[in-house]
């Protein structure tokens, strides 16, 4: 697969600053696609700070995911330190075998079934499978006749956006783990905060192997409260809908072809990648190439504060 070949992300704002000059705070980052305007932080008791996380908050903050995303009965859900500490874990959840990650998708997947000992594969009747759903970078769904494997993770981590399209059903199906990543479309991605949900035989051996607190007090207690705000949760998707169609607008007008993405983050096809992420770094705006597709640029949105900028890079 080719996201095996070099294990790349967005980020790096640091090491582009480096490059093309200016500080970090400098910089626009649109090489994630973390929601730009991040749920607003509210007041923690002191105890989320100087005691260990107790019960009562663990549960609380498991009752509001499960409530948010609708688990159906039968399903265990866990709070764990990001989603991707339960990506590194999920391998050691079964025999090693064959795995099929349709790609491109995130290569976090296969590097962690890889370095596991799997094979990885892109096609065929396998012993585990992953759908990132809806897929990074071009946004793909699938369908629940498609996550069929004896060991089936959906990764919904960009699914908020459009909660509508979720494969939350297929929790109760033996073998399945749904992921869901908070960093995203609550904008928080440093509280490092996630949840997998599905089989309870297997989420027990990921309880078991993360050990006690997995989760820190002040993410139980935030997490807890964006998850019962509906409200917010509600707004941003059509702000984030409103913003995608205006990034689409201005990347079309520059000679940019859509080829997918979601609200978060949008993917496009233009003659030369590196000579447009070059382009926008000389204005400090960041952006993320594929070292798979010399021709695939994707960009997040803009902070409120950073499209007049963006505007005058592209013009």
């Amino acid at each position: 697969m080719q996201q095996l070949d070099q294990r790349d992300h967005g980020g790096g704002v640091d090491a582009a600053a480096a490059r093309f000059g200016g500080q970090r705070a400098d910089w626009i980052d649109l090489s994630t696609g973390i929601n730009p305007q991040p749920y607003p932080i509210p007041d923690l008791p002191a105890d989320a700070w100087n005691a260990l996380p107790d019960a009562a908050a663990q549960t609380a903050l498991e009752d509001a995911a499960r409530a948010f995303w609708r688990v159906p009965a039968g399903a265990a859900l866990l709070a764990v330190p990001g989603a991707s500490s339960a990506i590194a874990r999920i391998p050691a959840l079964a025999p090693r075998g064959t795995v099929r990650i349709p790609g491109p998708t995130y290569n976090e997947h296969a590097a962690s079934f890889a370095d596991s000992g799997w094979e990885v594969v892109e096609e065929g009747d396998t012993d585990a499978a992953v759908h990132v759903h809806p897929n990074n970078p071009n946004g793909r769904l699938w369908q629940a006749s498609e996550t069929t494997a004896p060991l089936s993770i959906i990764d919904e981590s960009f699914c908020d956006i459009t909660p509508d399209a979720t494969l939350m059903a297929q929790a109760t199906v033996p073998g399945t783990l749904v992921l869901k990543s908070f960093g995203k479309f609550w904008g928080l991605a440093g509280l490092r905060l996630g949840f997998v949900i599905g089989d309870p035989a297997l989420v027990a051996k990921i309880r078991r192997m993360l050990g006690p607190w997995p989760v820190s007090g002040p993410a139980l207690h935030i997490g807890a409260a964006a998850l019962q705000d509906t409200d917010w949760a509600d707004a941003t998707r059509t702000r984030l809908a409103t913003e995608a169609d205006r990034l689409d607008t201005l990347m079309t007008g520059a000679g940019a072809q859509i080829v997918g993405g979601t609200p978060l983050f949008r993917l496009y096809e233009i003659d030369d990648a590196q000579a447009w992420q070059k382009r926008l770094a000389q204005h400090h705006i960041w952006t993320r190439v594929f070292p798979y597709n010399s021709r695939w640029l994707r960009l997040g949105l803009p902070p409120a504060e950073g499209w007049s900028r963006l505007e005058r890079a592209l013009a």
